[in-house]
């Protein structure tokens, strides 16, 4: 019931007068059945039968219901504003939390730089400044760049280097392999100078979990000063995503494939068809980190009943309708794919288990005073390198006493720790790039916190917005 002010008064009046004129005549007489009510006088009017009010309170009754509900309702809208605002307010305190924590690089980006040593439309090295400054005071006599791709960081590296002996490029992929060969060779080739001259190169098609048989192969005695420095950029370029007949791409469609290495027998195909539902299940899961699994990997099942899933686009069209009703619209969905994408990605090729390999075999090829940079774009390899790291530094691969040691200071550092009186913090003879450090009996970690792109370089190219970078010394 709508009432407005004019109105009420009018009404109000209006009944007044009709009550003062029959005041006169005999009260209502209240049955002794009822009179149960007056003996509740604490309750309000509109306790009582409207019928046993008179005309005046009658009226003033239905209004005061009226302005119950309304007052009733403009307090709940006033909850859920607030409530709204607190919401608003925890997520932008997070958001900045979350900004706080990124160690920023300060390198100045140098676009020009990074359009001479990659290209827009094939692959953009990530984060090459920082990376050349990560090997800028190490005496890079023998180099290996263990997920070459287009060569980008390493044709910069080998021309910052003059005194480089012996660069290694490592690829599983032929297609990249292949354009890095001919990046490579235009360097050491296609310069007359004498910079060069001394370098040898080598490209190998292989996974660099045998960086220790390629560096046998290479040279026996390799192993036993070990090597300057070793990259390791776990990134897609955007060749192999641009690609569809990949099937990396969630907006493309494509082959269900998703194998870094071609040769490789395993597909996303075969996982989402053969695989066991509760083994899906927990790549989705766990590779994913995406909290609908239980729902998409029934989803998943029932497609097999209908002939399976053979297309990036029969897999994309399944999640769409799984979460389309789901909050978050049409972002959501794409979110939900991007991470069963990489759920998938990680399955086939089996990443997280060699990363955490690799890195133990990397370090051991290091020479004292070589430094390992790793760069990983999502938080599992993170985690992996950020563990892996810190139980080099500090443990043997065998003793499992001081691996449980190395676990518990791990959960000690703490990535929003800002104490400049940390006795590892940055000394003003150190290298500008290096902030906080990790030191332990067989290695440093130079970067406690990982170095993210600067905002110019995510402006630039926003693939690189989730890049971090870690690095560790041998001693």
């Amino acid at each position: 019931m709508v009432v407005t002010v004019n109105a009420r008064i009018l009404l109000l009046k209006g009944f007044q007068d009709f009550e003062n004129s029959n005041s006169k005549k005999a009260p209502i007489t209240v049955p002794t059945h009822q009179s149960r009510y007056h003996h509740h006088h604490h309750q309000s009017s509109l306790c009582k039968p409207l019928l046993l009010q008179s005309p005046f309170s009658r009226l003033h009754s239905l209004l005061g219901a009226t302005n119950l509900s309304a007052t009733t309702g403009n307090n709940r809208n006033k909850k859920n504003k607030v409530k709204q605002k607190m919401k608003e307010k925890a997520a932008a305190t997070a958001s900045e939390a979350v900004v706080k924590r990124r160690t920023r690089s300060g390198k100045e980006f140098d676009e020009k730089t990074f359009m001479r040593y990659g290209d827009s439309a094939t692959h953009i090295p990530v984060m090459l400044g920082e990376v050349l400054d990560v090997f800028a005071s190490v005496p890079l006599l023998s180099f290996v760049d263990c997920t070459v791709g287009a060569a980008g960081h390493s044709s910069a590296i080998i021309q910052a280097h003059t005194e480089m002996q012996l660069y290694i490029g490592l690829d599983v992929d032929p297609d990249a392999l292949q354009k890095a060969q001919a990046q490579i060779n235009t360097i050491l080739h296609g310069d007359s100078s004498d910079s060069t001259s001394k370098l040898k190169g080598h490209t190998f098609l292989k996974n660099y979990r045998h960086i220790k048989y390629v560096l046998r192969e290479v040279d026996e005695k390799l192993l036993t000063p070990g090597v300057n420095g070793i990259l390791m950029d776990l990134g897609m370029s955007s060749m192999q995503v641009n690609n569809a007949q990949r099937g990396f791409c969630v907006r493309s469609n494509g082959p269900l494939d998703m194998r870094m290495n071609p040769r490789a027998s395993l597909k996303a195909e075969d996982i989402l068809n053969s695989w066991p539902d509760v083994d899906v299940g927990r790549i989705l899961r766990e590779y994913g980190e995406e909290s609908n699994w239980h729902s998409l990997q029934d989803q998943i099942v029932k497609a097999r009943q209908k002939g399976g899933l053979h297309s990036t686009a029969d897999l994309v069209d399944l999640i769409r309708n799984s979460t389309s009703r789901r909050k978050g619209g049409r972002q959501g969905w794409i979110k939900t794919a991007t991470r069963v994408f990489q759920a998938l990605r990680i399955a086939v090729n089996d990443e997280l288990n060699t990363l955490k390999e690799t890195l133990y075999t990397c370090f051991d090829c290091l020479a004292p005073g070589g430094r390992l940079a790793v760069i990983s774009f999502h938080s599992l390899e993170d985690r992996i390198v950020k563990q892996t790291f810190l139980n080099i530094i500090n443990s043997d691969r065998g003793d499992e006493n001081k691996e449980v040691k190395c676990t518990r200071d791990l959960r000690e550092i703490n990535d929003d720790d800002d104490d400049d009186d940390d006795d590892d913090d940055h000394d003003g003879d150190e290298e500008a790039w290096i902030r906080q450090q990790i030191r332990g009996s067989n290695g440093i970690i130079l970067t406690k916190r990982p170095i993210s792109p600067s905002e110019e370089e995510e402006r630039f190219n926003c693939r690189s917005r989730s890049a971090k970078l870690r690095v560790i010394q041998k001693v």
